[in-house]
């Protein structure tokens, strides 16, 4: 006969069985790969100590000294004749090495190199009325000069301005050398397309590139002779490189 009793208390064992078995179970995967509850809470970065406040320092332009690199070949930027450009050419003199002769009507600076060479530039010149002649030395060099019209260009050409700092807006541009206590200079210029031209009001202008060169050959007291315009001689350019 079916006892109600003998049943409940047969229940309740399974049921309890059950509950063992499965908490069995749950413990031995725990123990084997825990399982994080909130894996979308990240552990917080440690604490560093506050940094002290740093006085406010105002900005400061780094300093730069004024044009001192070195100008660029302008020749490059200005398309020039292939006679103008800097060359070692054959040249019959018997000026020292080391002497600058102006052949100012064929707008050539030659610097001679001995052995029957010299070093050609190419130069503009003094325009018609203001070409010169004469034997100079180099009384002075400057690197970037500054410009200061003489009275007599002012007189001519009131609206230039007094005087103007060295830089690469300046007529002189990147090196100037002074020839004896004359107004006149052998210098670089900011139109090498004037290289080749009767331009000037007497000085000897030449690209900053080729003024720059022969700057670092000539000291002072280097002997400056000055062909004069009337005195057209032939070309001994043949050149060698």
């Amino acid at each position: 006969m079916f006892n109600l009793d003998t049943f409940k208390t047969f229940s309740r064992a399974v049921a309890l069985s059950a509950v063992a078995v499965s908490a069995i179970a749950f413990a031995s995967a725990a123990k084997a790969a825990p399982v994080q509850i909130f894996p979308f809470f990240q552990p917080l970065p440690p604490m560093t100590a506050p940094q002290p406040l740093q006085p406010y320092q105002p900005y400061q332009q780094p300093y730069q000294a004024p044009y001192q690199t070195e100008p660029s070949e302008d020749q490059d930027a200005v398309e020039m004749p292939a006679r103008f450009r800097r060359q070692t050419v054959s040249y019959a003199t018997r000026e020292a090495p080391g002497t600058i002769i102006i052949d100012t009507p064929n707008t050539y600076l030659y610097y001679v190199l001995g052995n029957g060479q010299a070093l050609r530039y190419g130069i503009g010149v003094g325009r018609d009325g203001f070409t010169w002649s004469g034997v100079q030395s180099v009384s002075r060099k400057a690197e970037w000069p500054a410009w200061t019209p003489p009275p007599e260009m002012i007189a001519r050409q009131p609206y230039l301005p007094r005087h103007m700092a060295g830089g690469p807006g300046n007529p002189l541009g990147a090196r100037a050398m002074y020839l004896g206590g004359t107004i006149y200079r052998i210098h670089g210029t900011n139109a090498p397309e004037t290289i080749g031209k009767r331009v000037s009001s007497g000085c000897i202008r030449m690209t900053n590139g080729d003024v720059t060169d022969l700057y670092s050959r000539v000291n002072v007291g280097t002997k400056v002779i000055v062909l004069p315009m009337t005195e057209r001689r032939a070309d001994l350019g043949a050149t060698n490189r």
